[in-house]
């Protein structure tokens, strides 16, 4: 398992290299951890593929396993949890290898020099903890997972390449060591947590995915200051799976709507695709505005004339709205939408709010944006600079 074997193998770990040589050349440092801990052996015989998460065995599909090791795309490892699929058999991601190249570029935004004591939120696969451990030796690194079972195979394929970093299974949102140099998170969050900051050292720094409800996207990278505060920047193109500790399990007919509800009917003339979508300034911007309010989309909904309905809901399911789109039905350019809403909140009203700011503000991308954390946990996200405080929405 410590190699790439045969010549398919090593074809593809070559292509692999190219592909990430043509748009962010590794460092030797990084190549040398490229080539000294191959990918393959962090993956289980088992992977699932595409949208649907068909299972590929490496055993009877040995060329579609290789591919998927060796693209630069994320795997998924693991699936409910480790669990078996409940009686409707459906099946979701709990665990993933990350694309190849948005590894090397967190790796690199750490700012590594050497002799950096590092401990990684996330262990997963093993496979960004053997990279570390390979670039600045086993002791320097320590690495933190919540699921026993993937802590435990990440130690086997850890040990098969010849590098034995400290491993520790637990809550990696206080389960980490004192006074490290950087910390780097393998699963978003919404929150940094507390403990990350006390937990690294003044000028230390912080990288972590980030997640609001309305969107999973970005990275934060925080420098911790010597008041233990932290700020630092987002940066765009990358999504990774919720810290588990961190999720909300909601669904719109389950927790949100009743029967008993009376919503309130209004119109809006901001079209519910202009927040959702591929438009992900638009979104980032919304996210950061409503911290606690989440969107799902409803194709077909039932109701005559309407083609799909975009549900808007806050985490504590107190409130909600939503917007119907006709389709064609719709009319031209700047035409309503009927907007429903039911709740303590009027949601849409919120949204509207939040795209105003975000377009008067001349249309910013996640990259303008950074965060403030404090000691005790507040968050304050700033476009620009810091004290330039993006607004709550109302």
């Amino acid at each position: 398992m410590t190699g790439v074997s045969g010549a398919a193998g090593r074809a593809a770990a070559r292509g692999l290299l190219g592909r990430l040589s043509e748009t962010r050349p590794l460092t030797p440092e990084w190549e040398a951890a490229f080539h000294g801990v191959p990918r393959h052996a962090f993956l289980p015989d088992t992977v699932w593929l595409g949208d649907e998460l068909t299972p590929c065995d490496r055993a009877r599909e040995p060329e579609t396993w290789l591919r998927a090791a060796y693209a630069d795309a994320p795997v998924v490892t693991q699936v409910n949890d480790g669990e078996e699929p409940g009686p409707e058999g459906e099946r979701w991601p709990s665990s993933s290898a990350s694309a190849p190249g948005v590894v090397f570029r967190m790796l690199d935004m750490l700012g590594l020099e050497g002799g950096e004591r590092v401990v990684e939120v996330g262990t997963g696969t093993g496979w960004n903890t053997g990279l570390l451990a390979h670039r600045l030796g086993s002791s320097l690194v320590t690495s933190v997972e919540v699921d026993e079972g993937l802590a435990a195979r990440a130690r086997g394929a850890l040990a098969s390449v010849g590098v034995e970093p400290r491993g520790v299974t637990g809550d990696g949102s206080v389960v980490v060591t004192d006074g490290v140099d950087r910390l780097l998170a393998t699963c978003a969050v919404r929150r940094v947590p507390e403990r990350w900051l006390s937990a690294v050292a003044p000028g230390g720094v912080v990288l972590t995915p980030w997640e609001s409800p309305w969107l999973c996207f970005g990275l934060l990278r925080l420098t911790v200051r010597g008041d233990g505060s932290a700020d630092g920047r987002f940066h765009p193109h990358a999504a990774f799976m919720l810290m588990r500790g961190q999720r909300t399990d909601l669904r719109i007919f389950r927790d949100v709507v009743r029967d008993g509800h009376v919503p309130e009917e209004s119109a809006t003339r901001l079209a519910p695709w202009n927040v959702t979508g591929e438009h992900w300034a638009a979104r980032f911007a919304v996210g950061l505005q409503l911290p606690d309010v989440w969107c799902v989309w409803q194709h077909d909904p039932g109701v005559p004339g309407v083609r799909s309905r975009l549900w808007v809901a806050t985490t504590d399911a107190t409130s909600w709205a939503a917007v119907d789109d006709a389709g064609a039905a719709a009319g031209p350019a700047g035409s309503a939408f009927t907007v429903w809403e039911h709740g303590s909140r009027r949601l849409w009203r919120e949204v509207e709010s939040a795209h105003r700011w975000w377009r008067e503000a001349g249309g910013p991308g996640p990259g303008d944006f950074g965060m403030t954390v404090t000691p005790d946990g507040r968050h304050t996200a700033w476009l620009g600079r810091p004290g330039r405080r993006v607004p709550r929405a109302a």
